[in-house]
């Protein structure tokens, strides 16, 4: 069985550099309020991938009151699937990913683990382009070397941890949030809206392309939702984390994608490569302010790949070799190693941004769909939130190695997305009568949970033991050693 009774820390009273990892957070240490994942989501969100992203829509094709309807309609119904994740953190105390082996079992939560640990470097290396774009831009230095050093700004808040993310998080939402308010008058005034405010040209399939990609962008953060709610006490209610974590979401990432709609509408060429350059260009002379303010937008959002990565591979390591340790200084050559990774990657892939981080954004929601369907299916309607902390780090538990049912539906489910996707290296033969959407995520969701519900009423997961009790002699951290 691994190893969860461990030696117990005392609340950390300031942003030292966190002891804990992939285990339970014991009820004593737990600290903050819920209003502090509404800054945690603003700041994620709030940033220049989400102008990217909402940029898309006019590239794909509509008119701008389209497009800024299709980003609308995606943000409010996306962002629903994430923030339903939020309450599983202060509820369970343990990361998102590894909660997964109540619905998978103990081996077969590696499945999906892998899969995200490839979308958190993904997200990483994607966003370090445009972080890097920004510092180069600032500074005149080349891209590569600019990439490396905005990698390493994540890479030491990630290696503090939690409680300097989430302080971080307050001071940047307030600086973007004063910035982009500029930034936006500047556009409005600017640029005149009347020529390009039109909605002729509707086309059906690219509007929901349009919300598919805006939603899909959302229900990516899916997998690490808790990761930031786990450290909060236990009482902390389920709407409040919901609506926090939704709104922090939503305005943020609204106001980048009608930003980015604009943008490209009035200016389409500038997004040929990417979208710092004509970003910042709306600041004139103050320029350099608003690079620095991208930069800490791709930073916080960097940090939460990096961090979560980081848990997700203690999580698949830890079931392959049952006791896995994780002392202070381990946590970090995991983070360095994850970190270079990525940053490699950035570096490899700085051209042609738009078309790789499209096909990107598609390809994860593929697989990440289908995860959360089942994963929330399991928490809020089967388990209704009782589950056996202990049995989660115990491969002989009553969670058990595989669980059928979550495989079954996960891959069923994955494979009935086929015939619906519509990325530039793949298109299902579905897309075509459905005029070019791809609304594979749909297909992902209704199935996925609708499929392991029906196979867990045909055969019965073990029930779970009163979470109480259990919660209050789960293990304590990882180690204290350092």
């Amino acid at each position: 069985m691994a190893d969860v009774h461990e030696a117990s820390v005392p609340i950390e009273k300031s942003p030292a550099i966190e002891r804990r990892s992939i285990h339970f957070v014991p009820l004593a240490t737990r600290h903050g309020k819920a209003h502090d994942l509404f800054t945690l989501w603003f700041a994620s969100n709030a940033q220049v991938t989400g102008v990217v992203t909402g940029a898309l829509a006019v590239i794909f094709g509509l008119s701008l009151p389209w497009a800024l309807l299709a980003v609308l309609i995606g943000n409010v119904v996306g962002t629903v699937f994430m923030a339903l994740h939020s309450a599983q953190g202060p509820k369970l105390g343990i990361p998102q990913m590894i909660q997964s082996r109540a619905q998978f079992g103990y081996y077969g939560a590696i499945i999906p683990l892998v899969l995200v640990i490839l979308m958190y470097v993904g997200f990483f290396s994607t966003g370090n382009i445009l972080g890097a774009e920004a510092l180069t831009n600032m500074t005149g230095m080349g891209l590569s070397p600019a990439i490396v050093i905005v990698g390493a700004a994540c890479l030491v808040l990630g290696i503090v941890g939690y409680r300097l993310i989430h302080a971080s998080a307050k001071w940047i939402s307030l600086f973007v949030a004063l910035g982009f308010v500029y930034l936006t008058v500047q556009l409005l005034l600017n640029h005149s809206l009347g020529s390009v405010w039109h909605a002729s040209g509707f086309h059906a399939g690219t509007f929901v392309l349009g919300i598919t990609v805006v939603a899909t962008y959302e229900i990516t953060f899916a997998p690490y939702v808790a990761d930031y709610s786990r450290y909060l006490p236990q009482e902390t209610s389920i709407k409040s984390c919901f609506w926090y974590t939704y709104a922090g979401s939503v305005i943020g990432n609204l106001w980048m994608n009608v930003f980015g709609c604009i943008a490209a509408a009035v200016a389409i060429k500038s997004f040929d490569s990417t979208s710092i350059g004509f970003v910042v260009k709306q600041a004139s002379a103050a320029h350099w302010l608003f690079d620095l303010i991208i930069i800490f937008g791709i930073v916080i959002i960097g940090v939460l790949n990096l961090y979560s990565a980081f848990m997700s591979s203690v999580t698949t390591l830890s079931a392959i070799w049952k006791r896995h340790r994780i002392q202070v200084r381990t946590r970090a050559l995991y983070m360095i190693f994850w970190a270079a990774v990525g940053t490699a990657l950035a570096v490899a892939g700085r051209g042609s941004f738009l078309t790789k981080y499209f096909d990107f954004i598609l390809f994860l929601s593929y697989f990440i769909v289908p995860w959360t369907a089942v994963n929330l299916m399991d928490f809020y309607v089967i388990r209704k939130q009782v589950y056996n902390i202990t049995a989660v780090f115990d491969p002989d538990g009553v969670y058990g190695k595989w669980r059928w049912q979550a495989l079954v539906a996960y891959l069923v489910s994955v494979g009935a997305e086929i015939p619906f996707m519509n990325t530039t290296f793949y298109k299902g033969p579905v897309v075509n009568m459905l005029g070019g959407a791809d609304i594979s995520w749909i297909i992902g969701v209704i199935v996925g949970g609708l499929l392991y519900l029906a196979l867990v009423r045909f055969s019965p997961l073990p029930e779970a033991l009163s979470v109480s009790p259990v919660l209050e002699t789960a293990g304590e951290v990882d180690t204290v050693h350092v």
